[in-house]
């Protein structure tokens, strides 16, 4: 399922330096401003605890993750919906992306320059949130005449903010200023989603091998993984889930849409499953676990028969039947 979030922002917030941590992709990342220009594009496995405990159930030859895809998009500026700073490529970016993952900076640092001088989070996400507003103003005003098209608003696009602090930095949420407070407010007031992540320190991490790295996040005091936090919240805001597949050769993570009745997750394998579909034999991940064996399972009666107008719940794992 080709489903995809762009990183934006304003120039220097660490939108490439997040993307490098997402993936082990290197892009250009550079203290100036329009560092990268044509979007790179990774795709990122969804870190899924529940998979990887089955996995070790079944004792799988594969463990196959869900995945995501992230597309790293040039910094925004002001002015951006008038074509400033290269707006109109940038924003038809935007436009061919499923959600936003927008970077905004929240530590000072006077090595690090900010397009608009002063570092002040919500003026930023203002400034942004402005720019897309004043996009689709004007992607309305060029259609000459009614038509059905449905008008890909940017300013309608789910949206994920990613506060991207620096280790050791003045960070806002410590300065006691009031700008880390507006935030705050604004992310209650709109109900807001957020993640908090070290883009510079998850970077490093992400060649590292897992003892590096727990040496590493003691150094600099970074014990929170906000990159997976964000993966797995970039994964909800796009409105999927996941079912698994489990056996010996194989367990797998299976991305459907939220609502998804149990023929079209079946078509995430293969049309037949749809097509052709006769039941699904359900069970929960857990439970699945519990029972220690799907035989075990079975007896106690914990493997329910499904029909057509089943709907998925995040976290079944299913057996298809079909003709």
């Amino acid at each position: 399922m080709a489903l995809s979030i762009g990183i934006v922002g304003l120039p220097n917030v660490g939108k490439s330096t997040l993307f490098n941590a997402l993936t082990k992709k290197s892009v250009l990342v550079a203290n100036y401003p329009f560092a990268t220009i044509d979007p790179s594009v990774g795709v990122v496995a969804v870190p899924d605890e529940r998979r990887e405990k089955l996995a070790q159930f079944s004792n799988s030859k594969k463990d196959v993750p869900a995945a995501v895809e992230f597309v790293d998009i040039a910094g925004l500026v002001k002015g951006a919906s008038e074509g400033e700073g290269l707006g109109n490529q940038f924003l038809s970016h935007i436009r061919e992306v499923d959600a936003i993952a927008h970077v905004v900076r929240v530590f000072d640092n006077p090595n690090i320059g900010h397009v608009e001088s002063q570092v002040d989070p919500l003026h930023d996400i203002e400034l942004i949130n402005t720019e897309l507003q004043l996009a689709d103003m004007e992607q309305e005003e060029k259609k000459k005449k009614p038509t059905t098209e449905e008008i890909k608003k940017l300013s309608q696009k789910p949206m994920l903010y990613v506060l991207n602090k620096e280790s050791g930095g003045h960070n806002l949420d410590e300065m006691n200023d009031g700008r880390w407070e507006r935030l705050m407010e604004f992310f209650q007031k709109t109900n807001a989603t957020y993640v908090v992540v070290d883009a510079g320190v998850e970077s490093e991490l992400r060649e590292l091998h897992s003892e590096d790295k727990i040496s590493f996040r003691k150094e600099y005091g970074v014990f929170d993984d906000g990159v997976n936090a964000l993966i797995r919240k970039g994964y909800e805001l796009l409105g999927l889930m996941s079912f698994f597949t489990t056996g010996e050769d194989e367990t797998r993570a299976w991305t459907i849409k939220n609502g998804s009745t149990a023929p079209l997750a079946g078509a995430a394998i293969h049309s037949d499953f749809q097509d052709k579909f006769i039941r699904a034999e359900v069970i929960e991940w857990n439970k699945l676990l519990e029972a220690g064996s799907r035989a075990a399972a079975r007896e106690k009666g914990w493997i329910r028969t499904e029909g057509k107008e089943y709907v998925v719940r995040d976290g079944d794992t299913i057996e298809f039947l079909h003709g």
